[in-house]
């Protein structure tokens, strides 16, 4: 497919996107489906088009001074498809399968200047959003905005219980695999730029022998602060699909005791899989939703990890399309399931245990305001500085400088990072 029809594509799925409200894989698959002449090359670039103009709605809608699927599509595909403003202008010429010519304000829109626009069409954050998100970041939220509004690398845990770093590493050198620069098991695979395809690392032989699962450098820092480690009893209190389960299970050496609970049911399926798959024998999965088999577990746990449900605002370079359809509503919803989360990992832990505070936000609400509030009530817990937590798990290189100035907990972020947005907080129970 030429530039011009890709435009065109993307201009139709973002329509069902924005105007019907589909979710952006359905949306994908159904014009997949109803054109299936296009090959794979092409639906990735259309893919990588509609993902890049969703990460960047508000600073492409103030250039082309409009938020419409049209505008949205022809701002980002300069970008998206590798090619130029003079290119996207050339492609756009009305012949079959092409959008219309550009207006004179597209033109223009294509090479404006972002200096003098607002600070939160700028940094690509919703306006509701930008007060709590300007006070987290101070003078960096600009810089740390736009970092959220690019294309995300592909980080993996090395599974140490099956293979090493160096193993992985050599089995995926042909995908311009490197080390993370923070986790001592992780591996980084960039961003496809421009058109270029994004790599199907599941399909990878490694993969499929359980030698490492794809996580967040983020979310493997989480693991690695937790403290969780070999003939410990640990509770993966939100488990969801068992990414951060499987990595616990590892750092434990498949000894002791490790729980993995969720109150969902759909999340927690597919952590049976990838139990098999990573070779992890002491994980002891809990029917989702009950309650009554969790509260018996009583006061045992080393460890408790709680990764709380949230807002999901740290992950907004994968999922784009959620950081437009946030409301106010539903970042009050969470901090009330995230009060719960916290008073239920409490009751589990035992004198001199810790709870693992993690979620993947980064707004002041769901994290720092959190633990001061459970901090208040619950006189018997205090914070562990995050040095210390670093120390205290043996977690090989230097500190990473929390992206609010902190130093009683960590707040990681794409600009400051690379990682996606991550929060933890380590609270350890008087003895």
């Amino acid at each position: 497919m030429r530039p011009g029809a890709r435009i065109a594509a993307a201009i139709e799925v973002l329509e069902a996107i924005l105007n019907r409200y589909q979710p952006v894989a359905m949306a994908l698959t159904d014009w997949g489906k109803a054109h299936r002449f296009a090959g794979s090359g092409d639906r990735n670039a259309i893919g990588g088009l509609v993902y890049d103009a969703l990460r960047r709605r508000a600073s492409l809608a103030w250039a082309l001074g409009d938020d419409g699927p049209r505008a949205l599509a022809i701002g980002a595909a300069p970008q998206a498809l590798g090619i130029s403003a003079e290119a996207v202008i050339a492609a756009c010429d009305g012949a079959e399968h092409s959008p219309p010519p550009l207006s004179d304000a597209e033109r223009a829109g294509l090479t404006r200047d972002m200096a003098q626009a607002p600070d939160a069409a700028r940094a690509d954050i919703p306006e509701w959003l930008w007060p709590s998100f300007s006070a987290q970041f101070g003078g960096n939220a600009v810089a740390e905005g736009e970092a959220m509004a690019r294309r995300a690398p592909a980080d993996l845990r090395v599974n140490t219980l099956k293979s090493t770093q160096e193993k992985v590493l050599k089995a995926l050198l042909p995908f311009g695999a490197a080390p993370c620069p923070i986790s001592p098991i992780g591996i980084r695979v960039p961003p496809p730029s421009g058109a270029q395809r994004t790599p199907n690392l599941q399909a990878e032989a490694a993969f499929q022998a359980g030698w490492f699962e794809i996580q967040d450098e983020g979310s493997q820092i989480a693991a690695l602060l937790s403290g969780a480690g070999p003939r410990k009893q640990v509770l993966d209190l939100c488990a969801g699909a068992g990414g951060k389960t499987l990595a616990l299970a590892a750092l434990m050496q498949n000894t002791g005791q490790l729980y993995a609970y969720d109150a969902d049911r759909n999340q927690l399926k597919p952590i049976f899989d990838r139990i098999k798959r990573a070779n992890v024998r002491n994980v002891q999965v809990l029917r989702a939703g009950d309650e009554t088999a969790l509260a018996a577990l009583g006061p045992r746990f080393d460890v408790v990890l709680a990764d709380a449900p949230c807002t999901g605002t740290g992950t907004w370079r994968r999922r784009p399309d959620a950081k437009w359809r946030l409301k106010p509503e539903a970042l009050a919803a969470r901090q009330a399931e995230q009060r719960s989360v916290l008073e239920r990992a409490a009751s589990l832990v035992k004198p001199g245990g810790q709870i693992v505070y993690v979620t993947c936000s980064i707004l002041p609400e769901e994290n720092v305001e959190q633990v001061a509030a459970f901090l208040d009530a619950h006189r018997d817990f205090r914070i562990v500085p995050t040095a210390d937590a670093w120390a205290a798990a043996g977690v090989a290189g230097e500190v990473p400088e929390s992206a609010d100035g902190r130093s009683d907990t960590l707040l990681l972020s794409p600009g400051r990072h690379g990682t996606d947005g991550f929060f933890i907080a380590v609270l350890v129970r008087s003895a």
